[in-house]
């Protein structure tokens, strides 16, 4: 689901075990990530970090950051994401 309130933007996300989005960083806007269910986990290029969320846990990875979010547990992750201020691209990295 997406919803768009004042140049915010919402979508949640719900990822199989395994399941994860490509590698890709956005020009304008910043990534926040947080955790409902399960483990998600998220991967950042330059500079190089991972981080394992848990449900209540968030990350925020910055403007122009190339990164990627997977669920590497055994069950269903599920996490919100949430963009604000900026234009909105998807731009591939792999």
């Amino acid at each position: 689901e997406n919803l768009k309130a004042q140049g915010v933007d919402f979508v949640e996300y719900t990822l199989n075990p395994g399941d994860s989005h490509p590698w890709h960083h956005h020009s304008a806007v910043t990534d926040r990530i947080y955790c409902l269910e399960g483990l998600i986990g998220v991967e950042t290029r330059q500079p190089s970090r991972q981080f394992l969320l848990r449900p209540g846990e968030s990350c925020e990875v910055p403007v122009g950051t190339v990164h990627h979010v997977s669920n590497p547990g055994a069950g269903t992750g599920r996490y919100l994401l949430v963009q604000a201020l900026g234009k909105y691209d998807y731009i591939r990295a792999d």
